[in-house]
């Protein structure tokens, strides 16, 4: 028996199911769906910019439908040449009235923005024509409202301009520079110094100080171990004699305190020594009255 599927007839089959396949997946990853029933409408546009085929259709940012087609009528003169074809979930019901905006994102690019007549009672049918509007760009918006604010602001920027040359080409500015720059070295210079200083100086202070520390702490613990108490006896003990002492220089009861308080005792000393002195001085100029020599 011969066999049904021989080599070709296999290939055959694998590649109309390839193509199968892959007409069903480009139009599944455009957001076609040829399983899920659509109605058909079209629109008069007076312009596409920027819309293409397989494109969105939204209502109220949901997206409900995609652009089958675009063609222009050649034969017919008139604002809305432009005829796109789109189809809507079935389950749409788009009521008289009803029309399509043409916007346009930054980074999503054209797409249709279906706008429904809420307050019709009747509905269109599959086929039939809805009017369409362009609705002004982002760019196009941005650059209307942007460039005549632009072409204001060039000649203010034209005077900045001027004035920061000006700024930029005055002696002053550079003078400042040259300042900064001087101040910027003098930094340096001292961030060195001071980096120096913390590490050479700075060790030797810290070791001077824990050596003093040292020293103290050997001082309080030698001050800890005297009799700080007897220290303060004695030293009162002392007090007490000077103090005595003293008393007793004042007093008259003593030799010490007359010499130092009799006036007439210091009166007869002075005479004394007066009468001394005159003695020494009469003998000194007259010593044969007093000296007697003799030879033989």
């Amino acid at each position: 028996m011969k066999k049904i599927f021989n080599k070709e007839v296999t290939i055959g089959v694998v590649t109309i199911i390839s193509l199968f396949v892959l007409y069903f997946g480009i139009n599944y990853m455009k957001g076609i769906n040829l399983f899920k029933p659509t109605n058909h409408y079209y629109v008069s546009m007076p312009n596409v910019s920027e819309l293409q085929k397989s494109g969105p259709v939204f209502i109220d940012g949901f997206r409900v439908g995609t652009v089958n087609s675009i063609q222009y009528k050649f034969d017919e003169v008139n604002t809305n040449n432009i005829v796109v074809q789109i189809s809507l979930d079935e389950n749409i019901k788009l009521k008289t009235g009803s029309y399509i905006e043409l916007k346009s994102g930054l980074t999503s690019g054209a797409y249709l923005n279906l706008i429904i007549n809420r307050q019709a009672t009747s509905y269109c049918q599959a086929g039939d024509t809805i009017e369409g509007i362009s609705s002004i760009g982002l760019m196009d918006q941005l650059s209307a409202e942007l460039l005549p604010q632009i072409e204001n602001l060039l000649p203010r920027l034209d005077s900045i301009l001027l004035g920061i040359q000006v700024l930029v080409n005055h002696p002053a500015l550079v003078q400042s520079l040259n300042h900064i720059e001087v101040t910027a070295a003098n930094l340096q210079n001292s961030s060195n110094q001071l980096n120096q200083l913390l590490s050479k100086d700075v060790p030797v202070i810290v070791s001077s100080l824990n050596k003093v520390s040292s020293d103290f702490t050997v001082v309080s613990s030698r001050l800890k171990e005297l009799d700080l108490q007897a220290t303060f006896a004695k030293i009162d003990k002392v007090m007490q004699n000077i103090d005595q002492m003293s008393g007793q220089l004042n007093s008259k009861d003593n030799t010490l305190g007359l010499l130092l308080n009799d006036r007439s005792l210091y009166d007869h000393l002075d005479s004394t020594a007066r009468n001394a002195s005159n003695l020494f001085l009469d003998i000194k100029e007259h010593p044969k009255n007093y000296v007697h020599f003799s030879v033989f």
